[in-house]
């Protein structure tokens, strides 16, 4: 079954630009391909797409490197080169969990951070970890490139606010991890290695100079939305209070009102509410250790 008639390689940004523009929407983005590619086959009656401009030769998307303050993660960088960089482990340890329980290793070597975050689903890894970490993406989006948040790239659960006939991510950017913060990132799924996730959680935060007080926090669990989305009742639970079991007990309550829908691709309302806590016990707990002693050890599926 062909899939497509032209397949491109561009060296550069500007050069897939060109190649963007040159088929007026009518060819598509592709790095990875492990998921654009699924999609493809499965469509009820495919016709073959114009062309396919695939980016992952591209260096400036292929690049992960501190930068003024903030680390950058180009689109095109794979789950496994994140899984094995020393920088995000200790700059972005959830990121570096998440994008470690993604597919097996075969779609970790192939698949892109970019490619997670364009197909928009809400309960992507990369992605999850990404909002925790308050993270930037540098776009091009009607010939202008320019720094959006991530909220920017999503129009409903599977649904991207691109247009990757036309539009392009290059990369990602966050803060760089001072003294007292830290990340973690934990997931349940169901057995298989390729199943989608029940639900995946992430969560950053920062003690004080003491280390005995959260002074801020940022939290994700996916899905329980459309989009992507922080979950602000637990992060105002957690913000200002002492780094106990205590607290982490007052933001798992906190938590209690979150809706999640029963999914037969997934599990029950129910249980899934009972992993919400569990997931957030886990991360939180994980994360303050992380703050207090500095010793950063991700935790991601074997190779």
């Amino acid at each position: 079954m062909r899939l497509w008639k032209r397949y491109h390689t561009p060296a550069t940004v500007d050069e897939a630009l060109s190649l963007l523009a040159q088929y007026a929407g009518q060819a598509h983005v592709v790095a990875g391909g492990t998921d654009l590619l699924v999609d493809m086959r499965a469509e009820s009656a495919p016709e073959p797409h114009e062309a396919l401009v695939d980016v992952s030769h591209i260096a400036e998307m292929r690049q992960i490197r501190a930068e003024d303050g903030a680390i950058c993660v180009g689109a095109s960088v794979t789950h496994t080169q994140i899984v094995e960089s020393a920088l995000l482990a200790h700059e972005a340890t959830c990121l570096v969990e998440g994008c470690g329980v993604i597919g097996g290793p075969q779609v970790r070597n192939v698949g892109t951070l970019g490619g997670n975050v364009a197909h928009a689903l809400p309960a992507a890894d990369g992605t999850t970890a990404l909002v925790a970490l308050d993270a930037e993406a540098e776009i091009v989006q009607g010939g202008a490139r320019q720094w959006v948040p991530m909220a920017a790239l999503f129009a409903g659960a599977g649904q991207s606010a691109l247009d990757h006939g036309r539009d392009l991510i290059i990369r990602f950017r966050f803060a760089r991890a001072n003294p007292g913060e830290a990340s973690a990132f934990k997931r349940v799924m169901r057995p298989q290695g390729v199943a989608l996730p029940i639900l995946g959680c992430a969560v950053w935060l920062r003690l004080d100079s003491a280390r005995e007080v959260i002074e801020a926090a940022r939290v994700t669990l996916a899905p329980v939305a459309p989009v992507p989305q922080r979950i602000p009742a637990v992060e105002a639970a957690l913000t200002g209070q002492p780094a106990t079991a205590d607290t982490v007990g007052a933001a798992l309550r906190a938590a209690d009102g979150l809706r999640l829908r029963t999914s037969k691709y997934r599990a029950t309302a129910e249980y899934r509410r009972e992993m919400a806590a569990v997931l957030l016990r886990r991360a939180l707990t994980a994360a303050i250790q992380r703050a207090r002693t500095g010793q950063v050890t991700p935790e991601h599926a074997e190779k």
